[in-house]
């Protein structure tokens, strides 16, 4: 993928519907990928699916996903001597409720990634390290250098996987109802309502030391 603009579209990238709303830049993917903050791990467990919420990272074209070591997909990625787990991994945002004069018509308006891969536990401890400042980073950019980094324990406690953006693709609708003409006469409101993320202002916790002031990262928020 060096030099590449884009990724490469596979059969499981591929939608069999509204194919003219998928992307594959790497611009457009990696934005979507660094507006979230939850994605969804499916992988499967004694032959039958699981899907998990959990907080993810990303690294240039690598994602990286922590969790225990007693998380059962993070011990199936490392397990010996097979080691690696088949997931799938996917990201969404709803940009706006979709409202149209039919029923059928109604949708959303949304920025979704979805990558297909095998996962792995990182083992290295200077990768790990980086993974999991890239963590933190991810939710609140500049809140990694500004907090303790973990210690021998926590380190030991936390596992953590990386999945290469290979199998990737993303899915955009934007714009107002697809209404059919004969219904553009019917006396019902049409169009979309914006939904978008809204930061409260910060609260400090009841034990923060007197002094110490509200970090500018979180004013930028």
């Amino acid at each position: 993928m060096s030099g590449a603009a884009s990724y490469e579209p596979t059969e499981r990238t591929t939608p069999t519907r509204a194919r003219e709303r998928a992307a594959y830049g790497h611009e457009t993917v990696h934005a979507i990928l660094d507006a979230g903050y939850v994605c969804h791990l499916g992988y499967i467990r004694d032959g039958s699916p699981v899907v998990l919420p959990t907080l993810y990272g990303r690294v240039g074209d690598r994602l990286y996903l922590h969790g225990s070591t007693g998380s059962r997909p993070l011990r199936m990625a490392g397990a010996t001597p097979d080691p690696g787990l088949a997931v799938c991994v996917t990201v969404t945002h709803v940009d706006g409720l979709v409202l149209a004069r039919s029923a059928f018509h109604h949708s959303l308006n949304y920025r979704s990634v979805v990558v297909h891969g095998t996962a792995y536990e990182v083992t290295d401890p200077q990768e790990k390290t980086s993974a999991l400042d890239a963590l933190v980073d991810h939710v609140v950019p500049g809140r990694a250098a500004d907090s303790r980094p973990g210690n021998a324990k926590e380190l030991a406690a936390t596992s953590v996987i990386r999945l290469d953006l290979r199998d990737v693709s993303a899915k955009i609708r934007t714009g107002g109802p697809n209404d059919d003409p004969e219904d553009l006469a019917l006396p019902y409101w049409s169009g979309v309502l914006p939904v978008a993320p809204v930061y409260g202002t910060p609260i400090p916790s009841d034990d923060l030391a007197p002094g110490i002031p509200e970090p500018a990262y979180l004013a930028a928020r």
